[in-house]
């Protein structure tokens, strides 16, 4: 009895431990399968992506080559066209090498002789000659010629155009000199000093220059002004001058250059006197160097503020005629400290050009 007892133990100990025995070698075998699983999909997905890398690089190589392969195409068919160009260019080179003659009578009767080419060029003098006999005649178009060098209308900005032209110049006292002390020590010169006053030279000169370009189918009038307008074209009158050959003109001038600056200025009794023209000019050229002293009638006092100046001014633009340049070409004058500016305002509002020139000019 004791010995049945002891085998039962034996085999239920014997079957304990295959059983654990089985257990292991499955725990074993599960443990290597799932790492071997695990490490196979990662080889598989480096060798998946090293594979589309191959396949990327020989699709790019792929395509450098075609363009490669396109590149090598126009170039042959490029150096094809440059070579048939070539031997075209040198076939003809030889055919005209070949249509040359190397006889030297020949090739000396195709080469000018010195003769002629004397005579060509006493030609081309003689054109030369009546072309500045033809300028002379007619100067461009102007009825006067100003002498220097170069053309200084257009380093100006003045253009003078229009139909009908009048030129003013103010013949006031101010005239005499830019200083105020030197205006009166000359004012008790002889007539002939005062016409040789510098400012009033340069005057002078000036409405010269402007004279000189006024265009030939033009009509003008000089207009001299100080207290009261005076025609210098056409004296009595105001009536309009044609510039045709320039006669009319230089009486003009002449008379302006026997003329003595006196007394005072009066801007408002030039502009009714433009706007009473008929028809009324189309471009003023305004020669001055101050503001008015007076308006219509002469001031009651003696002396006059910078301020009551500025004022005569502003009445006076109320009497300019409308849609009319008023180009200035202006003098300055000691203690006029705002004519500049009304001046400058006046050309810029009406149109014109301002100008106030070295001394020198013209």
């Amino acid at each position: 009895m004791a010995r049945r007892r002891d085998n039962v133990m034996s085999s239920l100990a014997f079957l304990d431990v295959m059983s654990c025995g089985f257990g292991a070698i499955v725990l074993v075998f599960l443990i290597m399968n799932h790492s071997t699983a695990r490490d196979g999909k990662m080889v598989n997905q480096d060798l998946y992506a090293e594979l589309r890398m191959l396949d990327y690089q020989v699709q790019h190589g792929e395509r450098e080559l075609a363009e490669l392969t396109t590149q090598v195409d126009d170039s042959r068919r490029k150096i094809e066209s440059a070579d048939r160009r070539l031997q075209a260019d040198e076939e003809t080179l030889n055919k005209q090498t070949e249509s040359k003659t190397d006889d030297p009578e020949e090739a000396a009767a195709r080469e000018p002789t010195l003769a002629e080419l004397k005579a060509d060029v006493e030609a081309r003098e003689q054109d030369v000659k009546r072309m500045r006999d033809a300028e002379k005649g007619n100067e461009g178009g102007r009825v006067l010629r100003i002498e220097g060098e170069g053309n200084r209308q257009y380093l100006t900005g003045l253009r003078v155009g229009g139909r009908h032209i009048v030129v003013a110049v103010d013949g006031s006292a101010s005239m005499l000199d830019e200083s105020i002390v030197n205006v009166l020590r000359r004012r008790y010169q002889s007539d002939a000093q005062k016409r040789s006053a510098p400012k009033w030279d340069r005057a002078v000169r000036t409405v010269d220059w402007v004279a000189a370009q006024l265009p030939l189918d033009a009509n003008f009038q000089v207009v001299l002004f100080n207290t009261q307008p005076t025609s210098l074209s056409t004296p009595g009158s105001f009536d309009w001058t044609p510039v045709g050959d320039g006669n009319q003109l230089r009486k003009s001038l002449e008379a302006l250059r026997q003329h003595v600056p006196n007394e005072g200025t009066s801007l408002e009794n030039l502009f009714v006197q433009l706007r009473a023209m008929m028809p009324m000019p189309d471009n003023v050229y305004l020669l001055t160097d101050s503001l008015p002293t007076q308006g219509a009638q002469k001031p009651r006092s003696a002396t006059i503020s910078g301020k009551d100046r500025l004022d005569l001014f502003r009445e006076a633009r109320i009497k300019m005629p409308n849609n009319i340049p008023i180009n200035v070409i202006m003098f300055p004058m000691e203690g006029d400290p705002f004519a500049a500016g009304a001046f400058w305002n006046l050309a810029r509002s009406s149109g014109g050009a301002f100008l106030s020139p070295s001394k020198d000019w013209p």
